[in-house]
């Protein structure tokens, strides 16, 4: 059982973050935000694929314009992603944002006062965004680098820059490229604050290496306890990202959502084009969010045993396969019908669960 690190609870919309509450899957649309229709749809998107918290980029006030025509339209909870100009978050803050992210090292301290009263009267939180690409300039003096410990002194300042002005709905992300320096710099700043933070490793990459970059600093985290919320970020589109994501909290022991495919890596036994077998079965229950462990295998030989504790599955042979349960055959099946079969027969079992 992780033992999670205790935190403030704040409220983006009506989803709790911190304080022990569920870690919050988020996820950013890549649609251009002025484009209403087109972001609505990415939203709905995310939205059925289990993402709770959704992010906006607003770099002008065209696209805040139409922030405020999509929050209209979802029931979600939306944040916008401002950098340097304070009147976009302030025009966000009055057309509905759930919450602002800012990174603090690029707008202007008069500017970051402006947009902290606005919050404030709004009862909104703040993420405050520390990354390594945009720390103050004289943090860099100072430590000739974006280090760790630069990264940790950024955020302290901000959080007493906010407190200072009688703001306390705070989230942090403090992020970098480098799974190692992501990993000590959260590290660090649990130790100093107890803030929520929102975790990350920016920039993280394409499908594979954004998976294994993301998996790594965002798991270990995790099991150490820190961490309330999170954002895999990858080079894909975002649904993608919020898929991972929910693998992360399974591996992890924090969230079961979905079905749980297990699937050999094939060797010279199988018989059958696994690949696309895994791949029609995959998305045949992408609408499926009752935990299932389900099974998909080569050899008729081995499968089921070592697939003996899926809930439901198949092993492929020759022309044909077999459905099991728990290691026990039900039926033989021939080849063509395998997935077809296995979709219907999880969606059975999930109706029975929720009865």
């Amino acid at each position: 059982m992780i033992k999670r690190k205790k935190t403030k609870r704040i409220y983006v919309g009506d989803v709790p973050i911190g304080d022990g509450t569920p870690v919050v899957v988020q996820s950013m649309t890549n649609t251009d935000t002025r484009d209403v229709e087109a972001t609505l749809e990415q939203i709905k998107q995310l939205k059925d694929a289990g993402c709770e918290i959704v992010r906006l980029a607003v770099p002008d006030e065209e696209a805040a314009e139409s922030f405020g025509k999509i929050k209209q339209s979802v029931d979600i909870p939306l944040i916008a992603d401002i950098h340097f100009d304070h009147r976009l978050a302030i025009m966000a803050i009055e057309k509905g944002a759930d919450g602002i992210r800012i990174n603090p090292g690029n707008m202007k301290k008069s500017g970051l006062k402006e947009v902290i009263k606005a919050a404030k009267q709004a009862s909104i939180p703040i993420r405050i965004g520390v990354n390594a690409g945009s720390l103050e300039k004289e943090l860099l003096d100072k430590y000739h680098h974006p280090t760790v410990e630069a990264l940790v002194e950024s955020a302290i300042r901000s959080i007493r820059f906010f407190e200072d002005m009688g703001f306390d709905k705070i989230k942090i992300s403090i992020k970098s490229s480098s799974v190692l320096d992501t990993i000590k710099a959260y590290e660090l700043l649990s130790e100093k604050t107890d803030y929520p933070l929102h975790l990350g490793v920016t920039e993280a990459g394409t499908l594979i290496s954004g998976t294994v970059k993301s998996s790594i600093a965002i798991g270990y985290l995790l099991l150490k306890g820190i961490g309330d919320t999170f954002r895999v970020s990858l080079t894909r589109p975002p649904v993608e990202e919020v898929k991972v994501a929910y693998e992360i909290l399974r591996a992890v022991g924090l969230r079961k959502v979905g079905p749980e495919i297990i699937s050999c890596p094939t060797c010279g036994r199988c018989q059958i084009d696994l690949f696309s077998l895994v791949e029609e079965v995959e998305k045949g229950l992408s609408d499926i969010k009752t935990p299932i462990k389900v099974a998909v295998m080569g050899c008729v030989v081995n499968g089921p045993g070592e697939a003996k504790e899926a809930d439901i599955g198949i092993a492929g042979g020759k022309g044909n396969g077999i459905l099991f349960k728990k290691g026990k055959l039900l039926k033989k099946v021939p080849e063509h019908l395998l997935a077809q079969t296995l979709i219907q027969e999880v969606k059975r079992m999930e109706q029975e669960m929720r009865r």
